[in-house]
């Protein structure tokens, strides 16, 4: 192989590593909280809703096609198996797409992550459980708001970040706030899909890269009859 070769083999033994480890840390994230009892040991909520299944379902699928494409990705590159690298080439090019789409998408989570804290905010109002207190603290403290709109009961203003009384009163309604803040940082997180996507645009091109390497030396090998 020449040069350019050689730097295509190690950066896409690099990225398949990587993308390796990211994928399997998807999977053990989704396992945890598709079936771990810590997850609802811990916020005492009552995650058996469509949105929340499919969404853990998707991260799952997601880490397990990462951990495959890394598979035969490397296999191909250190085998210099052409259709290894077709292979990879056609599940990182759906990665990618799907990245860009996940990209497009973060206009959208701010909806989703409001729902998310109205259902945790109504689950804690009929309970009133400690572990669902934990889970409204975490929202209020982590974007500054408490409640969802007009007057916060009681029992509410404990979970409220920290103030006096009046200040406790007057926070901004958190679904408001989380659809704010989301819009407002949307575009960065648009542009951290991209520049993944942009990584995975270059192993790609590394790819092809090292299938037409591969494909020029089957055709210059001398024939033995």
């Amino acid at each position: 192989m020449d040069g350019c070769a050689q730097m295509c083999k190690w950066f896409l033994i690099l990225f398949n590593s990587l993308f390796a480890l990211v994928g399997f840390g998807l999977v053990l994230i989704g396992f945890w909280l598709r079936f771990g009892a810590q997850t609802q040991g811990l916020f005492d909520i009552d995650l058996n809703t469509a949105d929340f299944t499919i969404g853990v379902t998707v991260l799952m699928v997601t880490g397990v096609l990462m951990l495959v494409t890394a598979v035969i990705g490397d296999c191909g590159v250190c085998n210099q198996s052409k259709t290894s690298l077709s292979v990879f080439a056609g599940l990182l090019s759906v990665l990618m797409m799907a990245e860009i789409a996940a990209g497009v998408m973060s206009f959208m989570w701010g909806g989703q992550v409001a729902d998310f804290y109205l259902t945790v905010y109504a689950q804690y109002v009929n309970s009133r459980s400690v572990g669902q207190a934990v889970a409204l603290k975490l929202f209020h403290n982590a974007f500054d708001c408490c409640g969802v709109g007009g007057g916060i009961e009681l029992f509410v203003r404990d979970t409220c970040p920290d103030g006096n009384f009046v200040q406790k009163l007057t926070f901004s309604s958190c679904p408001n706030v989380i659809i704010s803040m989301f819009d407002s940082k949307a575009p960065l997180l648009l542009g951290g899909f991209l520049g993944t996507a942009a990584v995975m645009m270059v192993a790609l091109v590394c790819c092809c890269v090292l299938s037409n390497r591969l494909k020029a030396s089957l055709y210059s090998s001398p024939s033995v009859y």
